[in-house]
C-alpha cells in the first residue's frame, strides 16, 4: 500500500460535484462520490424566466467536504496518507466578485442572500446586451480582442457577466475589488492563496472566456474597458497578466483544508480548468480528434499542432488558446448551449398533466400519487427513445432547430430561439422527440462543418458524458448525421478522471500530461458506425434544418 500513490480529481458540474480517487500508476479508480448542490436543487437564486442562474459558494464548499471525505471513506485504510495530488475542473465561464482578500462577496453576511454576489453560472444569459456591446466595440477597436475567441463574444462569458452585475447592483459594485473564475477559486481556497494578486489563473479560462492573449500583454488594454463602460475602470490592474496551464502546481493543501478534508499538507494542488477541457484529456483526446462532452449541453474540444493552426483565426468557435487543453498544442473549443437540456425540456412539457393534475388527484392516496408520477417520469425518455427508433425519418414531416437555450457555436448568439416545424395532426410525441434528437445532431454537424471549412482536420470523434454512455439512439443518430464513427470512452467520470491526470503531473509523478494520459487512460467501450443509407437521408434533412434555422434567426422569433 505504501508504494501506491493516489490523486483526486474533482469535477464541478452544473447540478452536482464528484470526486474520484485514482491510483496514479495504474489509472485504477479506487473510489468516487457525487453530491448535488443543496441550495441549487431547491432552485434558490435562480429565475429561469429571466435566464438567471446563480450558485452559492457555500454549495461548492459543503459539497467538496462531503465528496472528498466520502470517497476517502470508501477507499479504505492507507489511502488518505498516500494522496499526493488534487486538481479541479468546473463549469465556465462561472465568475464571482471578491473583496480585497479574495473572498466571494456571498460569503460575507451582508451579501449572503444576494444572487449578484454569487457565482454566475455558465448558462446564465442575463448579459446578452453587454455581450452585444463588447462585440460592437471590438469591431471598432484597433485590436479585435474577440478574434481568438471565435470573433463573437458571448453572454455566457466573464466580461459580459461582470459588466451586467456591476450595472445592476450598486451594493455589489461598491464592495467588489476584483473577480475570479470558479476553476481558479477552488485551488486558491484550499491552498490559502485567495488574494487576487496571489491567484494562479487558468490559461484555459482566461484565454477562452476573458480575451486574454500573451502576445498583446494579457487582458485587453485599460482604455478598451473604460470605453466599454467606466464601471470597469481599474479592474484590469486588479486581475492578472500571466496565466498557467493545468500541469502547473498552485501550491499544497494548507493546514486548515488538510484537516477539513482528512488529507495531509503534502498534497499538491494543480491549476484548475474548465470541465470539458479536462474531460477531453480524461477521455483520451489526441490531435485531430473531436472530444464531445455530451450532457445538458455539449462542449467540443480538440487539440491541434502549431503547424496545423499556423496563423489561422477560426471563426465562430469558443476560442483557440495555446495550452488550454494540453501544453504544447492549441486547444480548440466549440459546443452547443442545449443538448440533453432539450430532451429534458420536452419531458417537462409532456409531464405537465402529471405535475398539475395527477399530483392533485383525490382518487389515490398521496404516497401512491407520488410513486405514479415518479415511475411515469422515469420512463418518459427511455420509452420515447424506444418508439422514436421505430420511425423512419423519411416518414415524419417534423423538423426542429436546437436553439432553445441559444446558440453557442458556430457563431454565438443567445438571442436566437429554437423552433419546430412540419407539425400535423398525426405528429405524436415520439415523432417530435425524434425531431429534437435529430436537431441536436444537426447542431453538432454545423460545428464539425465549421471546423472543416476553417481548415481543421477531424479524423475521429470521442463521446463523453452521460448521454454518450446511456443513449444508443442519440449516439447512432449522431454518427449517421456526422457520417463519422464515434468511440465512447470507457471511463464514466471523464472530467474528474482528467482532473486526476492533471493532479498526477502537478504532483510530479509524470513529466507531461501525455505521459499521465498514456499510463492512466482506460480506452473505449463501444463504437457507433454510420449507416450509409441513413447518412444519405440525413444529408437531405440537414438542408431543411439549415433553411429553418436561417428563417428562425432572420425573423427573430
Amino acid at each position: 500500500m505504501a508504494e501506491k500513490k493516489y490523486v483526486i480529481g474533482l469535477d464541478y458540474g452544473s447540478d452536482s460535484a464528484r470526486a474520484v480517487i485514482v491510483e496514479a500508476h495504474s489509472g485504477d479508480e479506487v473510489a468516487s462520490s457525487v453530491k448535488h448542490y443543496p441550495r441549487w436543487m431547491e432552485g434558490k437564486y435562480c429565475d429561469p424566466a429571466k435566464d438567471q442562474y446563480r450558485q452559492h459558494p457555500l454549495d461548492y464548499i459543503e459539497v467538496m467536504e462531503f465528496i472528498v471525505k466520502d470517497a476517502l471513506k470508501q477507499a479504505g485504510p492507507g489511502v488518505a496518507e498516500n494522496v499526493v495530488g488534487m486538481s479541479f475542473d468546473t463549469t465556465g465561464s462561472t465568475p464571482v466578485f471578491v473583496n480585497e482578500e479574495g473572498v466571494p462577496l456571498a460569503l460575507l453576511p451582508e451579501f449572503a442572500e444576494n444572487p449578484n454576489a454569487m457565482f454566475v453560472l455558465w448558462k446564465d444569459h442575463t448579459a446578452v446586451k453587454e455581450a452585444a456591446e463588447i462585440n460592437e466595440l471590438a469591431r471598432k477597436w484597433k485590436i479585435d480582442y474577440t478574434q481568438y475567441e471565435g470573433g463573437v463574444y458571448s453572454s455566457e462569458w466573464v466580461w459580459a457577466k461582470v459588466l451586467h452585475v456591476l450595472r445592476q447592483d450598486e451594493k455589489v459594485r461598491k464592495a467588489a475589488y476584483s473577480w475570479i473564475e470558479h476553476c481558479d477559486w477552488m485551488p486558491a481556497l484550499i491552498t490559502g492563496k485567495q488574494k487576487p494578486a496571489e491567484v494562479l489563473r487558468s490559461r484555459c479560462a482566461a484565454g477562452h472566456k476573458a480575451m486574454w492573449l500573451e502576445s498583446w500583454g494579457g487582458l485587453p488594454e485599460e482604455d478598451f474597458f473604460k470605453a466599454l463602460d467606466p464601471l470597469l475602470a481599474g479592474y484590469r490592474d486588479r486581475l492578472f497578466k500571466d496565466t498557467y496551464t493545468s500541469d502547473v502546481k498552485v501550491g499544497n493543501l494548507n493546514a486548515e483544508w488538510a484537516g477539513r478534508l482528512g488529507l495531509s499538507t503534502k498534497v499538491a494542488v494543480g491549476v484548475g480548468a474548465f470541465d470539458c477541457h479536462m474531460g477531453a484529456v480524461g477521455g483520451g483526446v489526441t490531435p485531430n480528434v473531436l472530444a464531445r462532452a455530451i450532457g445538458t449541453s455539449t462542449c467540443d474540444i480538440m487539440i491541434a499542432s502549431y503547424e496545423q493552426i499556423g496563423d489561422k483565426l477560426i471563426a465562430g468557435i469558443c476560442g483557440q488558446v495555446d495550452g488550454s487543453v494540453i501544453p504544447g498544442y492549441v486547444g480548440l473549443e466549440a459546443g452547443q448551449s442545449g443538448f440533453g437540456d432539450i430532451y429534458a425540456w420536452f419531458k417537462r412539457v409532456i409531464s405537465w398533466p402529471l405535475d398539475n393534475i395527477l399530483a392533485n388527484s383525490k382518487l389515490v392516496d398521496a404516497e401512491t400519487r407520488a410513486k405514479l408520477i415518479e415511475e411515469t417520469e422515469d420512463q418518459i425518455i427511455p420509452l420515447l427513445s424506444q418508439e422514436a427508433m421505430k420511425i423512419s425519418p423519411e416518414e415524419s414531416t417534423v423538423i426542429a432547430v436546437d436553439w432553445m437555450n441559444g446558440r453557442r457555436t458556430p457563431d454565438a448568439s443567445q438571442e436566437v430561439t429554437g423552433s419546430i416545424a412540419g407539425l400535423k395532426l398525426g405528429s405524436d410525441a415520439p415523432r417530435i422527440f425524434r425531431a429534437l434528437v435529430e436537431a441536436t445532431a444537426f447542431g453538432s454537424k454545423a460545428i464539425v462543418d465549421r471546423f472543416a471549412r476553417e481548415g481543421v482536420k477531424i479524423e475521429g470523434v470521442i463521446g463523453l458524458g452521460g448521454v454518450a454512455k446511456k443513449s444508443p439512439f442519440v449516439m447512432q443518430t449522431l454518427a449517421d448525421v456526422l457520417n463519422m464513427p464515434i468511440k465512447i470512452a470507457r471511463t464514466v467520470e471523464t472530467c474528474a478522471f482528467g482532473a486526476a491526470m492533471f493532479a498526477s503531473v502537478a504532483a510530479g509523478l509524470y513529466a507531461r500530461v501525455e505521459d499521465a494520459q498514456k499510463a492512466m487512460a482506460k480506452g473505449f467501450e463501444k463504437e457507433y458506425s454510420p449507416n450509409p443509407a441513413m447518412v444519405k437521408v440525413y444529408s437531405e434533412i440537414y438542408k431543411m434544418y439549415q433553411k429553418l434555422g436561417a428563417f428562425t434567426e432572420k425573423e427573430n422569433f
